[in-house]
């Protein structure tokens, strides 16, 4: 299949006039063949009008015929076949297993929402019939039902180039709720965008569906991502990136007339718990499952462990003699991108730098493109006093505060923002100090583990990937499992409509 960086509007392809950017191969920082044109304001224009022109009617599509849909575009991207894989590898520097199986979890998830669809739960139908004996006033009939809330935008993500980017959770879980979707490319893989656009765009046209069910968006700076949020005909957002760049994007969607939900994911350090007696007996292998998830993807996940909690003892002293051990072998890895691998190299200078902060190790050494592992450690004091301590370096660097006790341990928490995860390591013995924390942490994160890392997201009917802000905007919901349907729907109640006037499923 042919990449010739064009943007993919109206069912058809046409070049951006607005500059161009070119993919970059991410070990070498060398532009890859192809340029991509940006959109212009009138792209952004033509693709809002169709996309609230397709709305009209996609709503409306049947279940089955939705469900079909969904499953056609997971076809349509296992037909690219290994192009697809090759193409992100060079773009993103991640290996082929974890793009293979990144592919697995798109098309999955596309056709876990088709099952969603063709049961039809979603819809939440409600029927509350009429009294018209009831004193001193007669009860109405009410009926109810969730119904879109139009076209959607989305942002591709920069550590996700097929799950969370053109066709991945965002736009499947929008598409199987009845929304037209507007795509804008990550500038860090536009040729893996283009393909996996052309997929969707041939599985709508396979559908029979308004052309201006899909559209594909790539942008040479911030202007298309800021005039999608500013269109009227755009209903939510869907984000996955850094918290100036969600931010920026709700404060856009505030000031909008009709402001909308924007369902942005932005920063997590992911909090790891290890009690006492988890560290007596297991301190060892909780070290070296610890490294694995940290180095795991260059930790370039957003629920990468950043922070590791621990009551100051000879437990918490082996786990960090094995950590020390471990990390001298980790090579380096080539991270997504140079802007990204020059980021986690300024953040792993700056605690190396700090006063209160002290190395505990490093991996090897490796190119401007790669990054180091890095793991830090601090006292409770230090890290309560220093909020810049929170802050998340994107990549596999980690941090330990030893707590002098439980009670410190818990204040620590306490000051901690919102995350995506909280993991905690126990035995039997620890359980009733887990138990009476458990609480406190479900206000403080959408997933709770035990025994293991947020690394590696289940995509699942109970799964939540989300959690208080920063977490994500709306803790209230999640972007990850079926329950993602929900942010791109509303409840309408329909109040002594007559049959003809009602709409099918509430007949």
């Amino acid at each position: 299949m042919t990449i010739n960086g064009s943007l993919l509007v109206a069912g058809s392809e046409k070049r951006g006039t607005r500059g161009e950017l070119y993919g970059v191969e991410a070990a070498t920082g060398t532009a890859l063949p192809v340029s991509f044109g940006g959109a212009s304001a009138e792209d952004v224009e033509q693709a809002t009008r169709l996309a609230w022109e397709a709305f009209a009617s996609y709503r409306e599509t049947d279940l089955e015929t939705r469900a079909a849909f969904l499953e056609t575009i997971a076809s349509e991207i296992e037909a690219i076949g290994d192009e697809l894989i090759v193409r992100a590898m060079a773009e993103t520097g991640l290996p082929r297993g974890r793009l293979e199986g990144e592919r697995a979890r798109t098309t999955g998830q596309l056709r876990l929402f088709a099952k969603e669809v063709r049961e039809g739960r979603f819809q939440e139908l409600r029927f509350d019939g009429a009294d018209p004996s009831r004193k001193p006033v007669p009860k109405p009939d009410l009926r109810l039902r969730n119904v879109p809330l139009g076209p959607v935008a989305v942002f591709g993500a920069s550590n996700f180039p097929l799950a969370f980017s053109v066709a991945g959770g965002d736009t499947a879980s929008a598409l199987a709720a009845g929304c037209p979707v507007v795509v804008k490319a990550h500038s860090a893989h536009p040729g893996t965008s283009e393909l996996v656009g052309r997929a969707v765009q041939r599985a709508v046209a396979k559908a029979g569906l308004h052309a201006g069910t899909f559209a594909l968006l790539f942008d040479t700076g911030f202007e298309v991502g800021q005039k999608l949020v500013a269109d009227a005909r755009i209903r939510a957002v869907g984000f996955t990136g850094s918290r100036r760049g969600g931010t920026a994007l709700m404060k856009i969607s505030s000031e909008r007339k009709q402001p909308i939900p924007v369902y942005a994911e932005m920063s997590s350090i992911n909090p790891v718990i290890f009690f006492p007696n988890a560290l007596k007996t297991r301190a060892p292998e909780i070290a070296a499952a610890f490294v694995s998830s940290l180095v795991l993807g260059a930790g370039q996940f957003c629920t990468n462990p950043g922070l590791i909690l621990a009551v100051d003892s000879e437990g918490l002293d082996t786990f960090i003699a094995k950590a020390r051990e471990l990390l001298p072998d980790v090579g380096a890895q080539t991270m997504l991108t140079g802007s990204i691998a020059k980021a986690f190299c300024d953040g792993v200078a700056r605690l190396e730098k700090h006063p209160e902060v002290r190395l505990v190790a490093n991996g090897k050494p490796g190119s401007e493109f790669e990054g180091t592992a890095a793991l830090f450690e601090t006292t409770a004091a230090a890290f309560l006093a220093h909020h810049e301590l929170q802050d998340e370096v994107f990549g596999a660097a980690g941090l330990i505060v030893r707590c002098r006790d439980l009670a410190e341990l818990e204040r620590v928490l306490d000051g901690l923002e919102g995350q995506l995860t909280v993991a905690l390591h126990i035995t039997n013995e620890d359980e009733q100090d887990a138990k009476r924390l458990v609480p406190k942490l479900e206000m403080l994160a959408g997933r709770l583990l035990v025994n293991g890392f947020g690394t590696g997201v289940e995509v699942s009917p109970a799964m939540v990937h989300g959690g208080p802000y920063p977490a994500t905007a709306d803790g209230r919901s999640t972007s990850v499992g079926t329950l993602a349907i929900y942010r791109f729907l509303r409840p309408v109640s329909y109040q002594d409509f007559t049959t003809t006037l009602l709409p099918a499923p509430l007949r």
